[in-house]
């Protein structure tokens, strides 16, 4: 049981884990059961990112709901009479809250009565198997999976099954849905609920599809990653005649619907979620003239803000584009923070509609360059530096961050010396390193010796002990080849007159057989070189 908690609080954005944690106190004060539900769940086990947070209570959930909502979280829709709210919750999180409850239908295809009942009746009047999941998030059971319908069998196959023969029959509006599901999540149907979905095609309960029902599905396909998929599936099963009959003809422009989903992976890997309903209804509708445009949304039910929002998201764009063009966001700092006061979505749209040259670097940049920049702000390191948290504090912050954005302080070294100056800290007197001296070893002594001072000329170098022809002295490098071939000369002249003098010294003694004296030329002593 745990290792669900686990996978879903690890694969919760911050904004997500709080929203659920917060449902999860109110429900313990409440005293009441509460469950999450449905897309989350099947994203969860699926590997698909966690889009919404759908919470099923047995009960009455209006109480959580306006305790949530004095905490920050707007309601976007509701429906007293099926005791169901859609909104978003503090932090910006999407999700909705209802009651459990059953549908039950007099006959096939008629108008359900809803009874509120348990959580397992609630799950088992699903329309989709891998719908029919659900997480307590109670104390005593918290973790618990449930899945009457085999739901997670289903995952693993990747097929959509239907949980009931008239599943399409009840609620027609489920042959768009289950197009959805396999163009979102790459399954298929299952084999019967492939066959009941034809039978349902070619009894034309396409027809009965109301406008109500049709809306909530174009909007929760215009929260999809890539909404161009579904509707080539829905194109392709002649269902786009389903929202117009002309749409059928003249189409959604895919062209900006698949570069708008390229924009918004960009977005998200940088961290920012945008909320692109608007924009892609905008591409859903906007080859068909303006009167028919605005028949379509209003057959769907759109609300007036919605519809407001579609009309004027053109002209909005195009007045941010000015100002981006404009001097006011020339300086980095002051297009960032211009930047930052945009909503992300209107962003990816600019990007998409208007590529203005100039504003797009500016958008990119602020994406890729500064935002990140601003998110890394030394806020820890001014910390440990011991400044207090105040208006000073924020300021020497605002002070770095407008050097970073000049192409300063962006190294840890020059970055920790801006702080210091900035909080007025003066930076510590660096230590004098000690010379420690270091005995040296005799050879290294006699090494580092001077040499001694040479002999001035005409005096007479110490005699010493001729080495033998053509080796260097011991102690001594090997000599160049001109002051060897020198010393090799001396070398023998001096032998030389050794031997002379030798045998001078031996005619001294033996007078009577000495030979003639004769005048012995003395040897030229050479110099060396």
């Amino acid at each position: 049981m745990p290792d669900y908690m686990y996978l879903l609080e690890s694969r919760l954005s911050p904004e997500q884990r709080a929203a659920l944690e917060r449902v999860q106190e109110l429900s313990r004060s409440q005293d009441v059961n509460v469950y999450l539900t449905g897309g989350a769940i099947r994203d969860l086990i699926s590997g698909q990112p966690i889009r919404d947070l759908d919470f099923t209570v047995e009960g009455n959930p209006v109480r959580m709901v306006r305790e949530l909502e004095k905490g920050g979280a707007r309601v976007t829709w509701e429906s007293e009479k099926l005791r169901h709210y859609e909104m978003i919750f503090a932090g910006d999180a999407d999700g909705s809250i209802s009651a459990a409850r059953d549908d039950v239908y007099e006959r096939p295809g008629a108008k359900p009565e809803y009874r509120f009942a348990g959580i397992m009746e609630d799950l088992r009047r699903r329309d989709f198997s891998i719908n029919a999941i659900a997480i307590s998030l109670n104390t005593q059971s918290r973790g618990l999976l449930l899945d009457p319908t085999n739901g997670l069998a289903d995952l693993e196959r990747q097929e959509v099954r239907a949980l009931s023969i008239h599943a399409f029959t009840n609620q027609p509006v489920r042959l768009l849905r289950i197009l959805r599901y396999c163009a979102r999540m790459g399954c298929r149907m299952e084999s019967r609920t492939q066959e009941w979905f034809e039978l349902a095609m070619e009894r034309g309960l396409q027809e009965n599809i109301e406008g109500a029902d049709a809306g909530h599905e174009v909007r929760s396909l215009a929260r999809d990653d890539n909404p161009a998929a579904t509707l080539k599936q829905w194109e392709a099963r002649d269902l786009l005649a389903v929202l117009h009959p002309k749409l059928q003809r003249r189409k959604p422009d895919y062209d900006r619907l698949n570069k708008l989903a390229r924009v918004k992976g960009n977005f998200l890997a940088a961290g920012i979620r945008p909320r692109l309903q608007v924009a892609v209804t905008r591409y859903i509708f906007g080859k068909l003239k303006a009167r028919e445009a605005a028949a379509v949304l209003r057959r769907l039910e759109f609300r007036a803000a919605e519809v407001d929002a579609i009309a004027h998201l053109l002209p909005e764009a195009q007045k941010i584009v000015k100002i981006l063009k404009s001097r006011k966001t020339n300086s980095a700092r002051d297009a960032y923070f211009y930047l930052a006061s945009v909503p992300p979505e209107m962003l990816v749209f600019i990007e998409v509609e208007v590529p203005n040259p100039r504003a797009v670097s500016k958008i990119r940049n602020y994406i890729q360059k500064w935002r990140p920049m601003r998110l890394a702000l030394p806020v820890a390191e001014l910390d440990t530096l011991g400044v207090p948290r105040g208006p000073k504090f924020d300021k020497i912050l605002e002070q770095i961050f407008e050097m970073q954005l000049r192409g300063k302080a962006r190294s840890p070294e020059d970055r920790t010396k801006a702080l210091r100056s900035l909080a007025g800290i003066k930076e510590e007197p660096k230590k004098k390193e000690e010379k420690v001296k270091v005995k040296k070893k005799p050879k290294e002594a006699e090494a580092a010796a001077p040499p001694a001072p040479e002999a001035k000329q005409g005096a007479k170098p110490p005699r010493e002990t001729a080495p033998a022809a053509g080796t260097p002295p011991p102690g001594k490098p090997e000599a160049k080849p001109g002051r060897a071939a020198a010393a090799a000369i001396g070398a023998r002249a001096q032998a030389k007159h050794e031997k002379s003098a030798a045998a001078h010294g031996a005619a001294q003694q033996h007078p009577r057989t000495a030979p003639a004296k004769s005048k012995a030329r003395p040897a030229k002593k050479s110099r060396g070189r």
